[in-house]
């Protein structure tokens, strides 16, 4: 299945709550709806004697995400959303805006679900897998979160950049990032959290992320995806993406990597010197969106394709109408061409 849609609510929609986004996206006539972990803020307090005996999961005021319980002295994490919360425990909780509970993002899941809107998660855009400082361990936490969250929602890819290299050479970046991706995809096997992390391409060459430093990341570890971002690599590598064979060498090289589905992004994007400088509307950029849909109807593979645009929903949809003339001009060729060989075939 191709599916359409923004990286975000989008722009026209009157509710700016994730509620309101899928039904927009649904009433747009788009499948997909990239939510964005912005504002979220981590709070630790005490339970409350109302708590004790109920779980996480359970309570209406709050998103716990973690309890902390001190047995012995000794601190223990307890991650389990379905475990009873005791006398004495901290509640971790989390307040983004997304949800209040997980009673909301149960019923943001089933409203996806019947709406036929595919959802997926991005953590928050400046990230940092590289670095030894708080940023690095703040940015490990949001990718649990993400991964908490969307194991919620039932969505289909956490997707996440991964920093810069900083002063430090390509090897040790790449040594670091491995080891970081390679903790927390342990940690969602742990905590039963199906859903892929997706490392989006870069389009800077200060950032980690090209094509194959992401794969050569998704070889080594399980659990992991690439995301294509094709204004990203586009910028990255000069403009390189024109033909649909184009798009064909850099879908088939990312392919036996994905989950059988490519998650990708596309956008305008102005360039020089190999990076991006900003991303524009689809119809200002150079990074045409036709030759790409002939190489997805020639592919016949599922693909989702997130809008990046500064005009979001507008975007997405005009995609979806791009890849519908060229299927509406591929199937006129076809039917002409086999009424001619039925022709020639009767005389």
């Amino acid at each position: 299945m191709i599916r359409f849609g923004p990286a975000g609510i989008p722009l026209s929609c009157k509710g700016r709550t994730l509620r309101d986004g899928i039904w927009d996206v649904h009433d747009l006539g788009l499948t997909a709806l990239e939510g964005q972990l912005v504002r979220t803020h981590v709070h630790e307090r005490p339970a409350e004697p109302e708590e004790f005996g109920l779980t996480p999961h359970e309570l209406v005021n709050d998103m716990v995400i973690e309890i902390v319980r001190r047995k012995r002295d000794k601190e223990q994490i307890i991650w389990n959303l379905d475990k009873e919360i005791m006398e004495g425990d901290t509640l971790v909780t989390l307040a983004s805006g997304i949800a209040r509970n997980y009673q909301e993002l149960q019923y943001l899941k089933l409203t996806a679900e019947e709406l036929d809107v595919e959802l997926s998660l991005h953590t928050p855009y400046y990230m940092d897998l590289v670095s030894e400082g708080e940023l690095c361990f703040r940015s490990m936490d949001a990718i649990r979160w993400g991964g908490i969250l969307g194991r919620e929602l039932g969505c289909s890819v956490i997707t996440t950049h991964i920093g810069l290299y900083g002063e430090i050479s390509q090897k040790t970046a790449m040594k670091r990032v491995k080891e970081r991706l390679g903790e927390l995809a342990k940690w969602y096997k742990k905590q039963g959290i199906k859903i892929p992390i997706g490392l989006e391409l870069s389009g800077r060459n200060e950032v980690v992320g090209s094509l194959s430093e992401v794969i050569k990341l998704c070889k080594d570890l399980d659990g992991i995806i690439p995301v294509v971002n094709f204004a990203h690599y586009h910028a990255k590598e000069k403009g390189s993406l024109r033909e649909p064979k184009d798009f064909d060498r850099l879908l088939d090289a990312v392919w036996d990597h994905t989950d059988g589905r490519f998650y990708t992004h596309f956008s305008g994007v102005e360039h020089e010197g190999g990076n991006e400088k900003r991303f524009t509307s689809i119809k200002k950029g150079d990074l045409r969106f036709e030759p790409l849909a002939e190489a997805i109807i020639e592919r016949n593979q599922p693909i989702t394709v997130i809008s990046g645009s500064p005009l979001l929903e507008h975007d997405a949809m005009y995609m979806k109408v791009i890849l519908e003339r060229v299927l509406a001009k591929r199937v006129s060729k076809e039917t002409k061409g086999n009424s001619k060989k039925d022709r020639a075939g009767s005389r």
